[in-house]
């Protein structure tokens, strides 16, 4: 990663706070280049706690706000030299929209968590006030940041493996394995609440990842999907196992897999892509390695931080090649292309495509749009459900 000297991008957190899991991962990501300031926020929908969780980050009282109204009224009467340059939005579901279109229309940048909203309606919603303002959206799609990932991406652009002919992608985990909601846990609170999480459970949770990797990865896109959703869980109102058949516009094929029963597992999200000249399988577990098994010699294994690698993967690793690198380091440069982004766009010059390489706010859309077609295609009697 390069140093830019110049000041550090300002953020404000909305979500996030005490007892939050996904909250400290962004905070932390934002941290790791010294390139981005945690200013203001208002971290939680109870006003108390909210100030609270401000008041253990450190946040100044007069930015530390009970309710993300408070932070974006507080933000627009603020001289533009002390105002946050982007917001990060890391709610739970249901409160995406609302304050993502609040922020993207008053003309901020914005960061949200995924899957982006409840419908596709809103989500095209987004796109369009994005669109009339001309400001930077991502979405922390983090599994786009691994560096393998993004030389997997450049093999198949390449065509060193040829026509795309037949993707797998698996993300199991086991965590919800049993009926552990209505209990402390706060994360398996929402994630199975409709009303919280939106109409799916693991397919919008784990699923909108799996579909993406997929898009970044294969630049494909799905024309008709077959799905199968389940609550394996007795009492469970939403999903908690998922399994799709894909056929993509060019005529490949695929197989999506999104389960959070599968007791003992952990993070186990896996892909992987054969085409006509050799096959590319990575490991969210093992991120550092991609194995490249080509049709006509030996199978390799590329590693991160090696000097033969693509430029956008050897641009996503901060240390060499055999110090590990993970989760963090993977959201730290999602985080990390939206900020060469909004520099460019301060200093009013176009950003490098290398440098400003993250999820954009039409990748969120079409994560919507999967998860609604997978949800009407599991209660359809028809075998294929059109994209």
């Amino acid at each position: 990663m390069t140093d830019t000297p110049t000041r550090k991008l300002r953020y404000a957190m909305v979500g996030g706070g005490r007892d939050a899991f996904i909250g400290a991962v962004h905070r932390k990501a934002m941290a790791l280049d010294g390139q981005i300031e945690f200013v203001a926020g208002a971290l939680s929908s109870n006003p108390d706690k909210a100030r609270a969780s401000g008041r253990d980050l450190g946040l100044a009282d007069d930015r530390n706000h009970g309710d993300w109204q408070s932070l974006l009224a507080d933000e627009l009467k603020r001289p533009l030299e002390e105002r946050i340059d982007f917001v990060s939005i890391v709610t739970p579901n249901h409160v995406h929209f609302p304050v993502a279109q609040a922020f993207a229309e008053a003309g901020f940048h914005v960061v949200c968590d995924k899957p982006l909203v409840h419908t596709l309606e809103q989500a095209e919603a987004l796109v369009a006030a994005v669109a009339k303002q001309g400001t930077v959206f991502g979405v922390t799609y983090n599994y786009t940041g691994y560096p393998m990932v993004r030389q997997a991406r450049e093999m198949v652009r390449s065509g060193e493996i040829g026509e795309v002919r037949k993707v797998v992608v698996e993300y199991n985990q086991g965590w919800l394995a049993s009926h552990v909601e209505g209990g402390t846990n706060k994360q398996a609170d929402w994630r199975t609440d409709p009303a919280r999480s939106g109409a799916a459970g693991a397919i919008g949770d784990i699923g909108s990842h799996a579909e993406n990797l997929v898009a970044t990865v294969t630049g494909l896109q799905i024309d008709s999907l077959c799905a199968d959703l389940s609550a394996l869980v007795p009492d469970r109102l939403l999903d908690d196992d998922g399994s799709l058949l894909l056929r993509f516009k060019d005529g490949a094929r695929g197989v999506l897999i999104a389960s959070q029963i599968n007791t003992g597992l952990e993070n186990d999200l896996r892909l992987r892509v054969s085409g006509t000249l050799g096959t590319l399988e990575w490991r969210q577990e093992q991120p550092s390695q991609l194995m490249h098994l080509p049709h006509d010699g030996p199978k390799r294994v590329l590693t991160r931080g090696a000097p033969w690698l693509c430029e956008s993967a050897k641009r996503a690793s901060r240390l060499p090649a055999g110090h590990p690198e993970g989760f963090i380091e993977a959201f730290a440069n999602v985080y990390a292309g939206v900020a060469a982004d909004i520099r460019a766009r301060l200093a009013g010059q176009p950003a490098d495509p290398l440098d400003a390489d993250y999820p954009r706010v039409e990748d969120g859309a079409r994560g919507v749009r999967f998860i609604e077609r997978t949800v009407a295609s599991a209660k359809s009697e028809l075998k294929w459900t059109p994209w």
